[in-house]
Order: structure tokens, then sequence, then C-alpha cells
């Protein structure tokens, strides 16, 4: 497949560190990035086009996709901007930091390609759960149990340098842990059972960090066809702590994915046998990253078509978990 030339909108720790990356991993070009910030911009395109000019970007011959990383109030206005440019676009979850802009997203991207940016979705163990799952390997799934945490102090910063903590910015986030991190374990259920969660109750906490949105949060629901699942996700919990385990329960076996969640290649996944006990460890590809196997995904739908997951469930999801957070 001939390359896809990106560009990126939003040069943050995510798209230097994952998105510019994956992109060149899985063998398409970064050929344009903007941002507010012009040393920013060049330090994620040093020898392409750095701009802090959308429109220098959107109008760049060989940009062919453009990945949306910006903070989450802004993605509504840089999505309608790509979509009215007739670009493909990947937007960072969750699709926005209120209900309301992100029915906007939705709006503007039409019947354009577009797709929210969940990269579980493409973490090599999570697509061998869900392959496993689907040739009935686990026999009944009755249960899904995720923890996905992480430390995030007020002043974190990814690299030691100066940061603008925008993730507990109540205005520009939407919310903490419960809208970062969560919006992965939503959308993975579904992506591992092909049955979405269609009830779900949440509980959250502001215990540890002195910021006005929540540090942790527990969340209980169910899917259409009646799996029980269970998350707890936090800011509070310190790296070296285990903090990121993904449990699916079947009545012939359950799979445990330890370390899989998040942004790195790698992790374990085993197989406990519900009849022996025997555990067994399964094999999956350790040294592609999600990012990388989400951009080669994505750039296929640009050049082939494919793309699974429409934004409209996207939005089902994000204003499912929204009414859960509204009601705690």
């Amino acid at each position: 497949m001939r390359p896809v030339g990106w560009g990126v909108v939003g040069c943050g720790w995510v798209a230097r560190d994952h998105v510019a990356p994956a992109i060149r991993a899985a063998g398409h070009r970064l050929v344009a990035a903007c941002d507010p910030d012009p040393a920013a911009a060049r330090g994620l395109a040093p020898d392409r086009v750095a701009t802090t000019d959308l429109r220098e970007l959107l109008d760049h011959p060989e940009v062919e996709a453009v990945h949306v990383a910006t903070p989450n109030h802004t993605h509504a206005d840089v999505v309608a901007a790509v979509a009215k440019a007739g670009l493909p676009v990947l937007c960072e979850k969750p699709l926005a930091a209120t209900v309301p802009d992100a029915r906007r997203l939705v709006d503007a991207a039409g019947g354009a390609l577009a797709g929210a940016a969940f990269d579980q979705r493409f973490h090599p163990a999570h697509q061998r759960i869900a392959e496993m799952i689907a040739a009935g390997e686990l026999g009944t799934v009755t249960a899904i149990r995720i923890v996905y945490g992480c430390w995030l102090p007020e002043r974190w910063s990814p690299d030691g340098r100066p940061h603008d903590n925008w993730r507990i910015d109540p205005a520009r986030s939407g919310g903490g842990a419960l809208v970062d991190l969560a919006p992965h374990g939503v959308d993975l259920v579904g992506v591992l059972l092909g049955d979405d969660l269609v009830e779900l109750t949440v509980r959250t906490q502001r215990r540890v960090h002195p910021y006005p949105v929540d540090d942790g949060a527990l969340l209980a629901g169910v899917t259409g066809g009646g799996v029980l699942v269970q998350a707890h996700v936090s800011f509070n919990t310190a790296d070296p702590l285990p903090r990121r385990r993904l449990e699916v329960v079947g009545t012939g076996a359950q799979l445990v994915a330890v370390d899989t969640l998040g942004q790195s290649a790698g992790g374990t996944l085993t197989r406990l046998d519900a009849t022996t006990g025997a555990a067994t460890e399964v094999p999956f590809d350790v040294g592609m990253t999600p990012f990388t196997g989400q951009v080669r995904a994505f750039s296929t739908a640009v050049r082939e078509g494919g793309w699974q997951w429409p934004l409209d469930r996207d939005l089902r999801l994000h204003e499912l978990l929204c009414t859960a957070a509204e009601r705690s």
C-alpha cells in the first residue's frame, strides 16, 4: 500500500512520544504538524512543515489524513475544519469535553471518514482476546474486570520540563481520571465482545490530588448481552504498583492480561482453564504498540475503506459515560 501522508494537529507528549513514532513505524509519512506553540510544532516535524496555522496544514498537498491530539475542548472545532477540508480525521478520545460538543463533532464529520483514536482496540493482546472470545475458547463470557491507573499529580510532566497539565482543568478536559481513562475500557468491552455496554453506574473520588477533577473512579455496568463489567480507573495509583490489568471471565476459561492497557507494546496474556486451573501463556506480538496498529488500520481505511467503528457508536458510549458521571 502506498504510504499515507499524515498531518498532526496538537504536538504535545501523546503526539510526540506515540503518534509520530507510530506513523513512522507503520510505514507512513508525517508531512505536517500544527500547534499554537511553534516550538512544539517544529519539535514534532523538524524537517517537514511545522506551523501554527491549521489552514496551512489542511492546504498542504501531501496531507491525506489528520490526527487530532489537541485538548478535549477543542476537538469539535478542529474536526469540523478537517472534515470541511475533505480530509479523513482520527481524533483522540474522548470525543469532546462535553456531550453537546461531542454531538457537534459527529454532525460536523458528516459522512466523511472519521474515527475516535481508541488505540487500545489495536493492542495485539486485546486483538488476540477478541479472536479467542469469537472462537468460543472461553465458553460463555460472564464478566470483564479492568484496572487502569497511573500517578498524575497536579504538576505532572511527561519529561520533567514545564508542562501544561490541561487534563486536570475541568473546562478543557471535561473531567479527570474518569474522562481520561475510562473511555478506553468502555470502548474496549464492545470491541472484545462485539456487545456494547448499555447500562453504566459511576462513583468518583477526589481523595489524593488537590485539583478540581476526580482522581479516581469505579464503574459498574452490563452489556446488551448480559455480561457484567467493572472497572477502576485512577490518577492516584503510584506507577510502581500493579495498575494495569484486564480480566475476561468465561465458563470455560479466564484470560488475564497484565500491562497491556496503556501506550506501550508488550505485557502478558495468560489463559486459566476452568476445568484444570492450568495456566497457559498466550502468545501475541509484543513488539507492536497499539498506536502503530491504529495508524496502520486507519491508513488502510484511507486507501481502501473498512473502518469498523462509526462515530455514532462512539458518541453513544460517550453519552452513556457522561450520563453516568452526572448521576454519580
